[in-house]
């Protein structure tokens, strides 16, 4: 289990999150100053990845249920929280680069098989389905969905602005208990209507700009 979640977390796999910053290239060009990317990703852990494990969690559950029908209805609970169109068809594109790599991975798996009948999973469900069939549970799982939130604005900071790559690794350990608190509110959720409904408009605001511009490092 230990060695998966490692595997996951780990920016290379090739699922194509090395094209997405997590809105941190929106940000930067909107006008957020580098001395706030700390701050960013704050409020990305406390909005969009808080909805993100959360429906991560629940889908795990619904897996282990063997549930499709709450399967579509976890989906469809993560559409309703995520209001944008741009960050929707961003999380779709993830998915469809992680469903690929559970298909090549675990082919004719249950798991495989019953994500790949969602009608477009999502990344979070797709996570959800990387620890259903490694074994991880709902702490580890939420725990790597905000992971994998901070690596990706770190990561990117590091191609958008000249920075010491050691301030980047300090903002990532200051996040710790930012991501604890995060893994505590949605560990032990199971029912879809509880996943929690954040939203942060700015955020929104500033990719909206960025998916019409033309010219950008990062297509998220």
């Amino acid at each position: 289990m230990d060695f998966a979640l490692m595997l996951l977390a780990d920016g290379r796999l090739p699922a194509g999150g090395h094209a997405q910053s997590a809105g941190l290239e929106a940000a930067l060009n909107g006008g957020m100053s580098v001395a706030d990317i700390p701050a960013y990703l704050t409020m990305r852990l406390r909005t969009v990845a808080t909805v993100d494990a959360g429906v991560a969690v629940t889908a795990l559950a619904a897996l282990a249920d063997s549930d499709p029908d709450r399967l579509v209805a976890v989906q469809r609970h993560w559409a309703a929280r995520t209001p944008s169109h741009v960050q929707r068809q961003s999380s779709l594109t993830l998915g469809r680069g992680h469903l690929r790599l559970l298909r090549h991975l675990f082919p004719g798996h249950p798991v495989t098989e019953a994500l790949a009948a969602v009608d477009g999973p999502c990344r979070p469900l797709l996570l959800a389905g990387f620890g259903a069939v490694t074994g991880l549970g709902p702490v580890q799982l939420a725990t790597l969905v905000c992971y994998d939130d901070v690596q990706s604005v770190t990561a990117a900071a590091l191609k958008l602005v000249p920075l010491d790559p050691a301030h980047a690794v300090r903002w990532a350990l200051d996040c710790r208990p930012t991501v604890d608190a995060v893994v505590a509110r949605v560990a032990h959720l199971v029912d879809p209507g509880d996943i929690p409904a954040t939203a942060a408009p700015l955020l929104e605001q500033w990719i909206h700009a960025h998916a019409r511009d033309t010219r950008r490092l990062f297509s998220a």
